[in-house]
């Protein structure tokens, strides 16, 4: 006989930023009496490897539905996102529903369980850019607005929402849940040994870049500054560019497929994988908001390819480098003036436990 006061949690995930942070919370729940976790995957990340092997690498419990829905605008997408998860929330009737992060998923998550008078919870709620011209920044705000937990991961995110008007006491700083994971897969790649190796790279002796974000991609200009100053710098010391789905289909639709002739292009990578390209990089070049932390956690120098960022501590205490991609040569000069640099010693993320503190919090409110 079932146990009838066993809660039921519905956590809305799409993208790869979700998947590891799930790896991390759903290791718990699994472990804690008094609740069920029903994985809902919207499809929002479809490639296989943008997807299904990150659910292998990071032991993710299968998913108890994949709506499938990926492609299309924000508005489509999003909107056929609320029709099916409102069908499954109907249906399945949880006592809350987890959301993460800042993508199409998290809002249209939110959103519906809203609508429904289902409780909501955000990790990694109080984020800003402010920058609202990013799909992501409308995404977060919105969802926090209509949240009734926020799991914040630092000073700065807590004072941001307080500064909105979000009362205390839906406020509660757990710390980052990349951190938990960091540290987690992170003990895992070193006990898998060197993984670098397959790709011809030497520790500490190449460049790890990933670049995907929509203001960058979308933009011929933008991307070819970025593409010719990475050639640039592939001229001193490899740079390995696992290759985004869109970033792919932009560089082709614009003809730029001759400025990544001198680069180590590779399909998406699982995890691991990326775990240990960062581990072992000289430093790190991105537009990922994830990306950057994760240089970070494994005290790698990183230089960030946008206007602004979330993660404006990083850039205070010089691990990271700001830099608007305009002009290819401050791109190629920034790269190479960081390797062998470090920031301060700080520990704005907490303690690793963020995952423990989240769990805990819910079977507080909800058993």
């Amino acid at each position: 006989m079932a146990n009838q006061n066993r809660k039921k949690v519905i956590t809305v995930i799409g993208a790869r930023p979700q998947f590891i942070k799930a790896a991390a919370v759903s290791r718990i729940f699994a472990q804690t009496e008094g609740i069920e976790e029903l994985l809902l995957h919207t499809g929002q990340h479809y490639d296989r490897k943008m997807s299904d092997v990150f659910f292998n690498d990071l032991g993710i419990p299968a998913p108890a539905y994949n709506v499938g829905i990926s492609g299309g605008g924000h508005g489509s997408m999003t909107g056929r996102m609320l029709i099916a998860i409102e069908e499954i929330l109907l249906s399945e009737k949880p006592d809350f529903v987890l959301v993460y992060g800042d993508t199409n998923s998290t809002l249209a998550g939110a959103l519906v369980a809203s609508k429904l008078h289902i409780p909501v919870a955000h990790v990694e709620a109080g984020l800003r850019s402010f920058n609202k011209a990013m799909p992501e920044e409308i995404n977060r705000i919105l969802t926090d607005h209509c949240s009734d937990i926020l799991y914040s991961p630092t000073d700065v995110a807590t004072r941001n929402l307080l500064g909105e008007g979000v009362r205390g006491d839906r406020i509660e700083q757990v710390g980052d849940i990349m951190f938990d994971a960091a540290l987690h897969f992170g003990r895992i790649s070193e006990q898998l040994g060197n993984r670098i190796s397959q790709y011809g790279l030497e520790k500490k002796k190449y460049v790890l870049a990933t670049i995907h974000r929509q203001e960058n991609v979308d933009n011929p200009d933008r991307l070819r500054a970025i593409l010719v100053g990475l050639q640039k710098v592939s001229g001193e010391m490899p740079v390995i560019l696992p290759i985004h789905p869109r970033t792919r289909d932009r560089i082709a639709a614009y003809g730029m497929e001759d400025l990544i002739a001198g680069l180590k292009i590779q399909e998406p990578l699982g995890y691991l994988e990326m775990v240990a390209l960062e581990r072992g990089a000289a430093v790190i070049v991105t537009d990922s908001g994830g990306v950057q932390k994760e240089a970070f956690f494994h005290n790698t120098p990183c230089v960030t390819l946008r206007d602004e960022t979330e993660w404006i501590e990083l850039v205070e205490a010089g691990w990271n480098v700001l830099l608007s991609p305009v002009d290819p040569t401050d791109i190629y000069q920034t790269v190479m003036s960081r390797i062998g640099t470090s920031g301060e010693d700080i520990a704005p993320y907490g303690s690793g436990d963020a995952a423990r503190k989240i769990v805990n919090s819910l079977q507080k409110r909800f058993i």
